[in-house]
C-alpha cells in the first residue's frame, strides 16, 4: 500500500511541479501559507499550500552560482517533493528540526520569508508574476500566477544596473547590465523569441507604472541580457496597434543566476528631454556596451 501510495505521491509531484524547476529555484506557483525551514544539514523545508493541498518540499544541494560556461549546467537544488518519502523512504518533513535564525542578510524584493543558517549563508522564498503578457495586454489565469522561488547564497547579491535616457530624443529607453561577482551573467542559446535554452540564460522583465495601458504596473516587454556581455538596451516604443509604454515609473525584475535571489531595480523618467545630458548618457552607452554590437547609442 505504501508502494502505490509513493507512486502516485510522486506522479502528482511530477503534474504540479514546474517544469525544469530544479534549473532555476522555480518551486510552485500561487501558494500561500508558506513557511521556510532549514536543518543543520543544510536542507531547506519549504511548506505551503497550493491548488488545495499542502506541500512539503525538500530543497538542497545547491548555493551561489558559477559563471556562464558550456561546459557544465549551472548549480541547482534537488527537489523532494514528497517531503523526504521519495529520497530516504521516510516523512522527513514530520520530524524536520528547524536550525535557521532571524535574516541578517541584505533587503530584498518580492520577499516573502528568509533567514539566516548557521554557517552563514541565507534562504529566501520570493513570489512575483514573471509570466504577465507584453505591453499591458490583459493576463489569462496562467499568466497572471504568482511563481514561488527558492534561493540559497553567501555574499553579494547580483547586480543590475539600470540607467535610464532618451531614445531619439522623445521615447524613454533603458540600458544596462547584469553581473554576479564581477561576471556577466547571460546565456549561450535561445529561442526566436528568447527563451533560454540552457540554464545559464536570464531574462529582464520590464514594467511600466500609470502608462497608456492603464493604472497601476503593468508588463511592458521581457528580454535577454546579452551573451558574452550581460548588457540590455530597451526603448518604451509603440509596438503594432499597442501604445508606447511610457509610465510615471519603471520597474524591472530578474531571476538570480544558479540559486541566488531575484533582485528587481525601480526608477523615474528623466523628463523633459536635455541635451547635454543625452550626450553624456550616450558615453556611458558606449561604456557599457564595448564589445555587445546588439546595443547602440540612441
Amino acid at each position: 500500500m505504501r508502494a502505490r501510495h509513493l507512486v502516485l505521491l510522486a506522479a502528482c509531484a511530477s503534474l504540479f511541479a514546474p517544469a525544469g524547476a530544479p534549473a532555476s529555484a522555480l518551486v510552485d506557483r500561487d501558494a500561500r501559507a508558506v513557511k521556510l525551514q532549514v536543518n543543520a544539514a543544510g536542507q531547506a523545508l519549504l511548506s505551503y499550500e497550493a491548488r488545495g493541498k499542502k506541500w512539503n518540499v525538500l530543497a538542497w544541494g545547491a548555493v551561489n552560482a558559477i559563471a556562464p560556461t558550456p561546459a557544465r549546467r549551472q548549480v541547482e537544488f534537488k527537489l523532494d517533493y514528497s517531503g523526504g518519502w521519495g529520497t530516504y523512504r521516510k516523512d522527513v518533513w514530520k520530524s524536520f528540526r528547524n536550525t535557521c535564525g532571524p535574516y541578517s542578510g541584505p533587503p530584498l524584493a518580492w520577499l516573502v520569508t528568509a533567514c539566516t543558517a548557521r554557517d552563514g549563508s541565507h534562504w529566501a522564498v520570493q513570489s512575483w508574476q514573471r509570466a504577465l503578457p507584453n505591453y499591458g495586454l490583459r493576463p489569462t489565469p496562467r499568466q497572471a500566477v504568482w511563481e514561488l522561488r527558492l534561493s540559497h547564497w553567501t555574499g553579494p547579491l547580483p547586480e543590475l544596473t539600470v540607467r535610464l535616457n532618451w531614445a531619439y530624443r522623445k521615447f524613454d529607453h533603458i540600458f544596462g547590465s547584469f553581473t554576479y561577482n564581477g561576471s556577466p551573467v547571460h546565456g549561450f542559446q535561445s529561442t526566436s523569441v528568447g527563451e533560454p535554452l540552457d540554464t545559464f540564460g536570464r531574462n529582464l522583465y520590464v514594467d511600466t507604472f500609470n502608462s497608456a495601458y492603464g493604472a497601476g504596473w503593468k508588463r511592458e516587454n521581457s528580454f535577454l541580457t546579452h551573451k558574452g556581455t550581460g548588457t540590455f538596451c530597451y526603448g518604451f516604443y509603440p509596438h503594432g496597434s499597442r501604445p508606447a509604454g511610457k509610465g510615471e515609473r519603471y520597474r524591472a525584475t530578474i531571476i538570480g543566476p544558479g540559486v541566488t535571489p531575484d533582485v528587481m531595480w525601480q526608477g523615474e523618467p528623466l523628463g523633459s528631454y536635455n541635451q547635454a545630458l543625452d550626450l553624456e548618457l550616450h558615453e556611458q552607452q558606449r561604456a557599457l556596451y564595448g564589445s555587445d554590437t546588439l546595443c547602440k547609442p540612441v
